[in-house]
């Protein structure tokens, strides 16, 4: 098979699209002949040679991919070779195959493309676990989300509004601000030209964000926590913005507020197949009534995962990116 190898870290042009060996599934995984993977920030980050993959996981970058069952390791109940899946994968989607957990499989939601459903399993995880496991969002109170128009963005809107909660959102241009609200956005804030704390204090009568999904880091850390309602939930998922910064605990103690910081990739197979599980419990109905679909920019060859991975350092994009697989 094909898949997008890292000879060296450094640009997108070190990616290369090479002939590797076929992998072949072990004890509880499922083979999966991969129709599409996506582009995200951490790929970015193990190209450039700073987020190696977790021991024993695919040294080929791709943290979701979709596809189709190939074939079906020892051990595994519940899937048949030829059905339509996607995954959440610790790597190896930019390839024309890969190995999955059965855990972290899913199958393709009712009225999505197969190509289509590559888009969600990272952003639909990250944004459960985090807004709604970790975090508890619910009905009536408000989510600020930093990068409303990205991936995560654009998942975290849909499913705070499924749920019956109100949604503000930063972005740098008016046109992703008017996508964000196409999506159900109530309060859009252009933190080019707004100060986000002041305009989420204004949108909830001096309130604050009852929870806050933050991929920005340090940079955003102490606006966080003053943007904060009493009892807010502040969810880091992100260093976009930095790693280090300073944290007014005074300022969490009078809020009575927390701040959370998970990452996905690492996180042992039961903690994924819990987070997958619940997943296809609570969000994959959605997809059949309508309330929520995945949101893609653009497709291209995957053997062109270069291009790919410049769009979304230049954040040009709304939404998911997508590598076709040959």
């Amino acid at each position: 098979m094909h898949a997008i190898t890292i000879p060296e870290p450094g640009g997108p042009e070190a990616l290369v699209w090479a002939e590797v060996p076929d992998p072949q599934p072990g004890e509880g995984e499922v083979l999966v002949e991969v129709a599409a993977s996506a582009v995200n920030r951490a790929d970015i980050m193990q190209r450039q040679g700073f987020y190696d993959p977790p021991p024993g996981a695919s040294p080929y970058p791709g943290l979701e991919c979709s596809g189709r069952v190939a074939a079906v390791g020892p051990g595994v109940s519940g899937w048949a070779v030829g059905e339509e899946v996607c995954a959440l994968l610790a790597g190896g989607g930019y390839a024309e195959k890969v190995v999955v957990p059965a855990g972290q499989l899913l199958p393709v939601p009712q009225g999505v493309d197969v190509k289509a459903a590559a888009a969600l399993p990272e952003v639909v995880c990250t944004v459960w676990s985090n807004v709604f496991m970790v975090a508890h969002l619910r009905p009536g109170e408000t989510l600020l989300v930093h990068g409303g128009s990205s991936g995560i963005g654009t998942m975290a809107i849909q499913l705070a509004k499924a749920v019956g909660a109100r949604v503000a959102v930063t972005a740098g241009t008016g046109e992703k601000l008017e996508r964000c609200a196409e999506l159900g956005a109530d309060v859009l804030i252009n933190y080019r030209e707004q100060d986000f704390v002041a305009e989420v204090k204004e949108a909830t009568g001096g309130a604050g964000a009852d929870v806050i999904l933050d991929n920005m880091g340090a940079k955003y850390l102490d606006r966080n926590v003053q943007a904060l309602a009493v009892n807010g939930r502040l969810a880091i998922i992100g260093m976009q913005g930095g790693r280090k910064g300073e944290l007014n605990i005074g300022t969490l103690l009078a809020k009575r507020a927390a701040v959370s910081a998970t990452s996905l990739r690492a996180r042992p197979l039961e903690e994924k197949a819990a987070i997958v599980a619940a997943v296809r419990e609570h969000v994959w109905p959605l997809f059949a009534g309508g309330h929520v679909r995945p949101v893609v920019d653009r497709e291209m060859p995957m053997s062109e995962a270069a291009e790919g991975h410049r769009v979304v350092e230049e954040s040009g994009h709304i939404g998911k990116v997508l590598l076709l697989a040959p």
